[in-house]
Parts: C-alpha cells; sequence; structure tokens
C-alpha cells in the first residue's frame, strides 16, 4: 500500500510533445532576435556578412617621397613637387559592382573610350589593383571621387613643375611619369633627390575612399634639396641673347656656356633650340639636347691663343717675331692654306688679331707637334670635365704619331680634333687663370679649390693680352667688345664636316670663346651658334655679339667693376708698340 503511494506516474506521450513546443519556441524567438540584431536581411544573411567584408578592407598604401628641390646658386627654385591625385581602382570590384552607366561616366571623366576602360578591366580582371589616371590635379581627381563610383578610389602623389620652363630645361632635365630621373641633373642626381617611399595601413570602404587611417608602417623620407651652380639671373641673360640670334641668323642651333674664373662654377648652360617641361604636348626628342655638353665641335681659330702659348713656350718666338704671310696663300704638301688677304709680315699678336691661317701654319710647322698636342690636353681638350651630367660627350684629340704636315698645321688652328663648349670655355678659364686649371661644376661650390699650375703666368698674360688686341676695332672680334670693360677673345669660323667625309662648302659654325674683364677676369663666355642661314657666318658678325650681350648683362648682373678707363695696361701698350712697328 506504501509502495503504491509512492510511485511516480510515468509521463505520456502528449507530455513530451508539449514541452518540446514549450521548449523549442522560446529558442527559436530568441534565434529571430539574434538574426534581426545581426542579420537585419533574413534573405541575404550570410551575403550580408560577405559583402560588409568585401565592402570594409584592411590594406596598405604607399605614401609618396616628396622630391627634392633643384635650385640656382641663390636658392631660386628651378625644379619642385607640387602635389597631385593618381586615381586608382579594384578592377575586380570596378566590373562587378559599377553599372554601365557609372563606367560611361567615368571613361568621360578619364577622357577615354568606354571600349578602352573595357579593355584595361580585361586586362587587370585577375587583379586587385589598377591604375585609372596619373598625376592628375588635385580638383579634377576630386571630381571623379564625387561620383562614388565603386572600387575607384586614389592616392596623393606628386608631380614635378619647373618654374624657368626652357629657360634651364635641357640642364635641369626632366622625370620621367613615376617621377624618377629622365634626362639632365633630374637623372644624374636622382638618388640624391628621390627620397624614399613610406607605409601605411588603412581601411576602406566600399567605393575605395580612407575611412580611418589604422598605422603608420614607415614614414616617407623626402628627398634633398640640390643647389646647383647655375644663377638664374646670368641664365636668362644668356638665353634671350643665344634665342633671339639663333632666331635672327636663322642657324639650326646654338649653345651659350658662362664660367666663374675663381671657382669653375658653371653660372649659365643655354641651348636652343629649346622646351617647355611643363607641357610635353609639343616635344620634340632633339629639343631635349644639352648641346654644350653634348655636342661635339671642332673648335677652330678658338685655339689659336693657345697655338701661340705654345710657340712663346718653344722659347722659338717672343712677342717681336714676325711671320712672313705674303703672298696670302701656303701650300703644305696636298693643302693650300689661304687667308682673307695678303698681309704680309705679321708678328705674332697680329696673327691672332687677323686670325691668319697662313701666320699660324708657319708657326706650328716649326714646333714640336707632341708638346703641341701635349698642351692641349694639359688644358682639357678632348677630355671629360668629370660633371656627371649623363653621356656627357668627351671629344678626341688624334696622337701624334699619325700627323703629316698637314695635319700638324690644322691641329693649330682647330680642325681634325672634337670638343664640347664646356671644355672650350674650361680651356680659356686657364688663360683667365693665368695658367692655372680649375675643373668646372654644375654644383655650387662653398669652397675654392687651388687648381694645377701649368704655365708660366708672365706667358698666358701676354696671350690674354694679344686677345685684347683681338677683341679690339683692329681685330675680327670687335664685335665682342663691352662699353666700360676689358674683353680678351678670340672668333672661329668653322666649315662643318660633310657626312661623307670631307668639308661642306656652305655649312658653318660660327664661335666665339672670351673673358671680361681682361685686366682682372672675372667670366669666360663661350658661344657656338650652329649652321647660320641668313648671309652671315663669320664667328665674329654670329657669335661675337652675342658674346657681348650676355657677359655684359651678367658683369652688371654680379656687379663686377668696370675696368675700362682708357687708359693702358703696361703690356697691352707694349703689344700696341710692337704691333705698329711691325706695320711701319
Amino acid at each position: 500500500m506504501v509502495r503504491k503511494l509512492i510511485e511516480k506516474p510515468i509521463p505520456s506521450g502528449r507530455f513530451w510533445l508539449v514541452a518540446l513546443v514549450l521548449i523549442t519556441l522560446p529558442l527559436m524567438l530568441i534565434a529571430k532576435i539574434a538574426q534581426l540584431q545581426v542579420f537585419p536581411d533574413a534573405a541575404k544573411g550570410g551575403a550580408f556578412l560577405r559583402d560588409q567584408g568585401d565592402s570594409r578592407a584592411i590594406r596598405q598604401q604607399v605614401i609618396p617621397a616628396y622630391r627634392g628641390v633643384i635650385a640656382d646658386r641663390n636658392g631660386e627654385p628651378l625644379a619642385l613637387s607640387i602635389p597631385v591625385t593618381t586615381l586608382i581602382a579594384d578592377p575586380k570590384r570596378l566590373q562587378s559592382a559599377a553599372s554601365q552607366e557609372q563606367l560611361e561616366v567615368l571613361a568621360s571623366a578619364l577622357d577615354i573610350s568606354v571600349t578602352a576602360l573595357h579593355d584595361k578591366l580585361a586586362r587587370y580582371r585577375k587583379k586587385s589593383f589598377m591604375v585609372l589616371s596619373k598625376q592628375l590635379p588635385v580638383e579634377e581627381a576630386e571630381a571623379v571621387l564625387a561620383l562614388r563610383i565603386p572600387g575607384v578610389s586614389s592616392r596623393k602623389d606628386y608631380k614635378r613643375f619647373y618654374p624657368a620652363g626652357e629657360v634651364t630645361a635641357q640642364l635641369v632635365g626632366i622625370t620621367d611619369k613615376d617621377d624618377a630621373g629622365q634626362e639632365g641633373i633630374e637623372l644624374a642626381y636622382d638618388a640624391w633627390l628621390s627620397g624614399e617611399l613610406g607605409n601605411r595601413k588603412i581601411l576602406q570602404d566600399e567605393t575605395g575612399r580612407v575611412i580611418k587611417d589604422l598605422s603608420l608602417i614607415k614614414a616617407a623620407k623626402p628627398g634633398r634639396e640640390l643647389r646647383l651652380s647655375i644663377d638664374l639671373r646670368v641664365q636668362y641673360a644668356a638665353y634671350r641673347a643665344l634665342k633671339g640670334a639663333v632666331q635672327k641668323h636663322g642657324a639650326k642651333s646654338g649653345s651659350v656656356v658662362v664660367l666663374d674664373v675663381a671657382s669653375g662654377e658653371v653660372l649659365a648652360m643655354a641651348n636652343q633650340p629649346s622646351f617647355n617641361p611643363n607641357d610635353r604636348s609639343a616635344f620634340k626628342p632633339g629639343a631635349i639636347r644639352n648641346r654644350a655638353m653634348l655636342d661635339l665641335i671642332e673648335p677652330g681659330s678658338t685655339v689659336k691663343p693657345f697655338t701661340i702659348l705654345a710657340a712663346l713656350q718653344s722659347g722659338l718666338f717672343d712677342l717681336d717675331s714676325e711671320v712672313d704671310t705674303s703672298p696670302g696663300y701656303l701650300k703644305v704638301d696636298y693643302k693650300t692654306f689661304v687667308d682673307a688677304d695678303d698681309y704680309g709680315r705679321l708678328n705674332l699678336t697680329q696673327i691672332l688679331a687677323k686670325s691668319s691661317q697662313v701666320g699660324t701654319t708657319k708657326i706650328a710647322l716649326q714646333l714640336d707637334p707632341e708638346k703641341t698636342r701635349q698642351l692641349f690636353e694639359k688644358i682639357g681638350l678632348g677630355e671629360s670635365t668629370g660633371s656627371g651630367f649623363p653621356a656627357e660627350a668627351v671629344g678626341n684629340l688624334p696622337a701624334h704619331t699619325t700627323w703629316d704636315a698637314v695635319t700638324q698645321a690644322t691641329f693649330a688652328f682647330g680642325y681634325g680634333f672634337n670638343v664640347t663648349s664646356l671644355q672650350l670655355a674650361r680651356a680659356y678659364a686657364v688663360l683667365a687663370n693665368n695658367g692655372v686649371r680649375r675643373e668646372v661644376s654644375l654644383i655650387a661650390n662653398d669652397e675654392r679649390f687651388t687648381g694645377a699650375h701649368l704655365f708660366d703666368p708672365r706667358l698666358v698674360e701676354t696671350v690674354r693680352g694679344m686677345l685684347q688686341i683681338a677683341t679690339s676695332s683692329q681685330g675680327t672680334g670687335s664685335k665682342a667688345m663691352i662699353e666700360g670693360y676689358t674683353v680678351a677673345g678670340k672668333t672661329g669660323t668653322l666649315h662643318k664636316v660633310k657626312a661623307g667625309g670631307g668639308y661642306a662648302k656652305d655649312r658653318y659654325t660660327a664661335t666665339f670663346a672670351g673673358l671680361a674683364p681682361a685686366t682682372h677676369p672675372r667670366l669666360v663666355t663661350v658661344v657656338v651658334i650652329d649652321e647660320p642661314a641668313h648671309g652671315n657666318y663669320f664667328g665674329g658678325l654670329v657669335a661675337a655679339p652675342v658674346f657681348s650681350e650676355v657677359t655684359s648683362n651678367a658683369l652688371r648682373l654680379l656687379q663686377v667693376p668696370p675696368d675700362s678707363d682708357g687708359t693702358q695696361s703696361a703690356l697691352l701698350s707694349r703689344l700696341m708698340a710692337v704691333e705698329k712697328k711691325s706695320e711701319s
């Protein structure tokens, strides 16, 4: 009886069914609430999570490095970097999420056809990154980003800008589409200017916009500033004068180099034709050529002063030495050398002033050819300047052992070997420095170098005095004269070499090389005008006036005091006396 009282009834099947329902319903309710909280769109629960993962992506982004400024010696910018925007895209997202209408709008904004955009997307279909357009102005890029096209985003970049434009184009050079040095100083000092890229971790939304900077992985390191030896004021003066001369004479091209005598620094290096590095739509490959350093010329009569220096060094000639140039021509083996006139007996000063081929030839044939060549080599002709400028031409001086009498003669007045305008300027700086050779530099120097003493200063001063007379009213370089300043220099008129050998009868190069003030030289200027075509082609008529304009402006800009007050130095007086004696 007791056992019957304590026995529990066994639940029926109905009980378990009710219990199951009571337990299941709350669980379903909880699940529904969770679904509504976590998955707002019940039909797309898994897809929603995937979309959220796709629409918010953590990526690494490159931080561009600011390229160093290129400045002139006074800090005036010649090349600097300005902010621009590069438009980029995720090709997969752009193809899958953007409508055809959006793609058409994007293509129009990028100024390309829809077909071209589709082709590009097809090429990058397996990639997660592609560049849509580089170096856009910030406002143009913002207009595209405002369209909020899925997959399209941007990154900050820099673009090179050249404030002096075509005035310094060939020397400063240009960068390529990736902002790396491509030509000129930009290429030569690319590592110095480039800096180092940085990196950061970012969070982007579905359109590619940066939602948040998560962390800086590596800071960008800006490039270093580069200060050139160029004085932009002198550069402008050289450029204007050269451009005017090339246009006036219908010349093919031209170059001007201005050197600081004391330091060897290049104060100006102008070239024609030129181009605007900020607008390359009309770019012509030849215009980027830095002719002052890349073009080789036969220096012609501009090297006659060095032949006279060799003559004085030899001891065979002095100030009073005379050479009979009658009857105005001289036959040497298979070649006849001709003067513009029958000058009769000339002393060394007159030979330079008249630029006598006959007189120079007779002197050269009495000199040791090996020593003459060695002198030309010492002053740096046919030898690299060591400037580091890309593809700088070297030129050549032929070995004297191969010379015959004709070659020995033509070498003495600048035929049969090649130099650059800068090499010729360096050689004239030796005359300006009383026989001391200093290396040239395109980079500003804060220190002065002593240089190498090559020649007796008295002999060099004598040659410099002769060159003063060559640029007086009595010489071929009279149009190089500068009011208020003494000038010493030499003209050159070269027949150009023909493609098949020999010399063209109607194609010339007009040159002038000189220094000022002649009493205490501060500047050396070399002018080369290639193929003047409007009648005049002589160096004294075409190149000498450019020298005068450029050098006079440079002297005044640099505040070099005038040295010409109508009086003559003792040396110049003696040279004039010797000349008058020779004429009597």
